[in-house]
């Protein structure tokens, strides 16, 4: 019983901080798009673009955190402290080299990816500018992404939040005088978060180099620990990448139906999203326990812990169940105020809440793998998943119509696509393999 009140208490001293950190960027980005919005629609037009193509960018690069956290999490587990605070930092350079080549690229090409969207000559010439400056933080972003592992992996979820926190409080006024005070519009928006990012960067400097002081750790970059960075990473990021193509063919296929079908499934998904932040804290401090206790070789409390966060995330997914189907007739209203689309999402939103257990323990153990370190299982099991989604997929786009083709969809998303991604997960963590891979 102690031991379970001492793992429950890690559980929610990691997880509850992580929660934090996830939900201040999305309240950013709400204040962002609201202070642009009062410029007009042709510059919140703009926004929207330039922040779809970088939010792409950034969401493939989050193998960055993914990768460092397990690596450090085992070397911290370990008792060498030293050699972990190495690793993370070995992720930093690695993030530093990938965003510069990012930053460069999309500097290049930033007029002919924003004339792929067709936009009018007005909106495109702002996206241009905004999208121009912007890139220029993607290595800030990505840097920020590896130091946030690199704290996860130590058992400190706390420092991240008060960096985004602030970071993000700082965007917000930095904004605010740019696009108000100086006049600059939307390349203000893009202008004031660039700085704040690198202000990030800067805070998470300080903290690294005093761990790097304290602990005797390198802080120049080891060839062979940043090629270590790099091919876990480049595991998870193929695994986020079949995340972002079942995404996508997903709206491809909601376009497919009707205006108001898409407008639907945008508001099926965002509670969708929204409901994933608290299970996304839960798996973060999965990952940061997974590892540590892989490194100091208890592989009972790898057990334990794996029990402990699945039961966690049932439960919660249960509740957010309830309170989903509960508010589905009222979630359509409370978005757009129309009542017939109110009713077309009802069907789906039941179908969402019928299927939160089954997104809770998916999540969960997403983040117990990536503690693990086993990211080429994660690459190639989503591979198996988009094989055994498509074809749902190429049915409710050769029959679904209306209502009823939005219900189907959803019961391909959460029920065959999640259904997928559990029967591949839960075969995993049912063996032993996981937890004896190298990293």
């Amino acid at each position: 019983m102690a031991a379970r009140s001492t793992l429950n208490r890690d559980i929610l001293r990691l997880a509850v901080p992580a929660l934090g950190s996830l939900i201040a960027e999305p309240l950013f980005l709400i204040a962002d798009s609201a202070m642009v919005g009062h410029l007009g629609p042709a510059p919140l037009a703009a926004l929207g673009i330039g922040s779809a193509v970088l939010q792409t960018i950034v969401g493939l690069m989050v193998f960055l955190a993914y990768a460092t956290t397990p690596a450090v999490a085992r070397r911290f587990g370990a008792g060498d402290r030293s050699s972990a605070v190495s690793a993370g930092i070995d992720g930093m350079w690695l993030a530093l080299g990938i965003g510069a080549l990012l930053a460069l690229l999309g500097s290049l090409t930033t007029p002919f990816i924003v004339g792929l969207f067709g936009a009018t000559p007005e909106v495109s010439r702002l996206a241009e500018s905004y999208l121009g400056i912007s890139v220029w933080g993607l290595p800030a972003m990505l840097i920020v992404f590896a130091a946030t592992g690199l704290l996860r992996g130590m058992q400190d979820t706390v420092t991240p939040l008060w960096i985004a926190a602030s970071g993000f409080g700082a965007n917000i006024a930095l904004n605010a005088l740019f696009i108000y005070g100086f006049g600059w519009g939307v390349a203000g928006s893009a202008a004031g978060t660039v700085v704040a990012q690198w202000a990030m960067v800067a805070a998470y400097v300080a903290i690294v180099g005093r761990l790097a002081r304290r602990h005797a750790a390198s802080v120049r970059p080891q060839a062979e620990g940043v090629r270590g960075s790099a091919r876990a990473g480049g595991w998870l990021f193929l695994r986020t990448l079949s995340l972002r193509i079942a995404l996508l063919s997903t709206v491809a296929v909601a376009t497919g139906l009707g205006t108001r079908e898409l407008a639907g499934w945008q508001i099926v998904f965002t509670i969708f999203s929204t409901a994933a932040f608290a299970l996304d804290a839960l798996a973060i401090a999965a990952q940061a326990l997974i590892g540590k206790s892989l490194g100091a070789g208890d592989v009972h409390e790898v057990r334990h812990v794996l029990g402990r966060t699945v039961a966690w995330g049932v439960w919660f997914g249960v509740i957010v169940g309830v309170v989903i189907g509960g508010l589905s007739g009222m979630i359509g209203i409370l978005f757009t105020g129309d009542a017939a689309t109110a009713a077309l999402i009802v069907p789906a939103l039941i179908v969402l809440a019928v299927a939160q257990p089954v997104c809770a323990i998916v999540f969960v153990l997403d983040g117990v793998l990536i503690g693990a370190g086993d990211g080429r299982y994660l690459a190639l099991a989503g591979l198996i998943n988009l094989v055994v989604y498509a074809p749902a997929l190429v049915l409710v786009a050769i029959f679904g119509t209306g209502m009823a083709g939005l219900t189907w969809l959803a019961v391909s998303f959460f029920g065959v696509y999640m259904l997928a991604r559990l029967a591949t997960l839960g075969w995993r963590v049912r063996g032993t393999a996981w937890t004896t891979v190298p990293v």
